[in-house]
């Protein structure tokens, strides 16, 4: 019988074969009785720095009578293994006539698209931006040249911009879709250490090939792609959508689309309010980025092991307040990069992204302030709006050529006038300008900045150092409105159309994004049978 043992704990830098005899001490057999231990869950205890752990689940399997003593005796963190179900699609009646119609291929679009071709549907996806090489081509040249293009950038393109980032795929949701979503990152070239790992990470490089080699497989499942595809409108009938039309001039018929546009789709949020769908405002976070040493990151977390290879490079995530408002880091990048996230004219906007192996000198994450829809006069284009001016000012700030206004720790907190930088090395590119980064950002977000660093100070050690780089600004943690929808997925206002992922509001990262995308086509099965059934 197979059995699920939770919290067994190794020094970190143990050999895992000792599991076994671990195991065996918990459950009170011999080693020797127990077979097939296979590891499921990996995380690590660094709060005794002195003495660092790794802690395991591991399934394994024992006799009958064994699996029967155990359950009597009533082991804690050890029972019968959850069964998982894999999804079996109960096919609607109506018989698709048209397309489903995928707007965006970020990883809402991309994992709905997938769910619904390996049923059979007939899928189009429209895609603003460009194909991986070429869109990363577009992207360096905006790094070195300076020269935007609004429709292919770190924002907009093939995977949305979860490409060029530290490609996190922790998420708090407890939906059993998200083992299928790893599942299938694996099978498409992720390393199988992301299903184990608690906190697993694929990194820039790894995940551009992993969604390329997912386009391939949904082009040979005769899904058609179409880059440079924007969205400009939508049809109806009786409440229904029936078409899309891109670019302004093509019409798309359909029988349901997927909007997965992310939420740089500023002008698809502005054209959805004109066509009277229902949008609401929602909190969200604006703030910097701030790079420190890596290695003193690493001190604070590992003490002595520090740089051991079995630790990697450390992470953080740090909480705090301001007044009411909350202030936390977001998205930090081990080993990473501070970059250009623009995705329109005349505004500047940072994010982080690491490659796999995070090993750059720097660490980096947002701090970020809590900004609430009574901030903005809670109307639904509110949060944008207020976001748009806050990259315009950044923008301007900078010089007006998307050089970004930066800031040394020191010098902000202390209200000094910057003249250069330090020991640490700013890494965004085009490249950084010493501006007093509070005249482009309201000072509720610059005091709750300055107050934050003061309270992450006190939970890793020499945070607030001088020499740290503040870089303006980080607008886009999350999307600052939500496109409603109802029980079945679709949109209030507008029958088939399916809202999905980070830009709908509805997710905060590319696991649960591409979980809400695979219910989003989940629904389109339970309504719509395949053509050919």
């Amino acid at each position: 019988m197979q059995l699920l043992a939770k919290n067994l704990d190794l020094p970190f830098n143990a050999e895992e074969s000792a599991l076994k005899l671990v195991l065996a001490s918990r459950i009170r057999i011999n080693a020797d009785e127990i077979s097939n231990i296979r590891i499921v869950r990996h995380s690590l205890d660094a709060r005794d720095k002195a003495d660092i752990r790794s802690i395991y689940s591991v399934l394994f399997d024992i006799s009958d009578e064994n699996a029967k003593r155990i359950s009597e005796l009533e082991f804690k963190n050890v029972g019968r293994a959850p069964e998982y179900k894999p999804f079996e699609p109960v096919f609607g009646d109506r018989t698709q006539t048209e397309p489903v119609v995928v707007v965006g291929l970020g990883p809402a679009g991309l994992f709905a698209a997938y769910e619904l071709a390996r049923f059979g549907y007939k899928v189009i996806v429209i895609e603003r931006g460009k194909a991986l090489n070429e869109r990363r081509r577009d992207v360096n040249t905006f790094f070195t040249k300076a020269q935007l293009d609004p429709s292919s950038n770190i924002m907009f393109g093939e995977g949305g911009a979860g490409t060029f980032s530290d490609g996190k795929l922790t998420t708090r949701i407890k939906d059993p879709r998200s083992k299928d979503v790893l599942d299938t990152l694996i099978r498409f070239g992720a390393d199988e250490s992301i299903a184990v790992e608690a906190k697993p990470h694929i990194g820039t490089d790894v995940l551009s090939k992993v969604v390329f080699n997912m386009r391939k497989a949904l082009e040979n499942m005769g899904v058609e792609i179409r880059f440079g595809s924007r969205m400009t409108d939508l049809e109806s009938k009786d409440g229904e959508i029936t078409a899309v039309t891109v670019n302004e001039s093509e019409r798309i018929k359909c029988c349901a689309a997927v909007l997965a546009v992310g939420q740089a789709a500023r002008d698809t949020y502005r054209m959805l309010l004109a066509r009277g769908l229902e949008l609401t405002p929602k909190p969200f976070a604006v703030g910097v980025r701030v790079e420190h040493p890596q290695d003193m990151i690493d001190r604070s977390q590992y003490g002595k092991f520090a740089g051991h290879p079995r630790l990697g490079a450390a992470e953080y995530r740090l909480t705090g307040k301001s007044g009411e408002r909350g202030v936390y880091t977001f998205c930090m990048c081990p080993g990473g990069f501070v970059v250009a996230s623009s995705s329109d004219v005349d505004q500047v906007v940072t994010n982080g992204m690491s490659y796999h192996a995070r090993d750059g000198r720097n660490a980096n994450s947002a701090i970020i302030v809590q900004v609430n829809p009574s901030d903005f006069g809670n109307q639904p284009l509110g949060g944008m709006i207020f976001q748009e001016k806050i990259e315009n000012a950044a923008f301007r700030l900078g010089g007006g050529d998307y050089s970004a206004p930066a800031i040394r720790v020191g010098d902000f907190i202390n209200n000094r006038k910057p003249t250069g930088f330090g020991s640490v090395d700013p890494t965004y590119r085009p490249g950084v300008v010493p501006k007093d980064i509070s005249k482009c950002m309201p000072p509720t977000i610059t005091n709750g900045i300055k107050e934050g660093i003061g309270q992450f100070a006190r939970m890793i050690k020499n945070f607030d150092m001088y020499d740290a780089v503040l870089t303006a600004v980080e607008s886009r943690s999350s999307a600052p409105v939500r496109i409603m929808r109802d029980e079945s997925g679709e949109a209030t206002r507008l029958k088939g159309l399916y809202p999905v992922g980070e830009g709908a509001g509805y997710a905060g990262g590319i696991v649960s994004a591409a979980v809400d995308g695979i219910r989003a086509a989940e629904r389109i099965i339970a309504k719509y049978r395949p053509a050919d059934l």
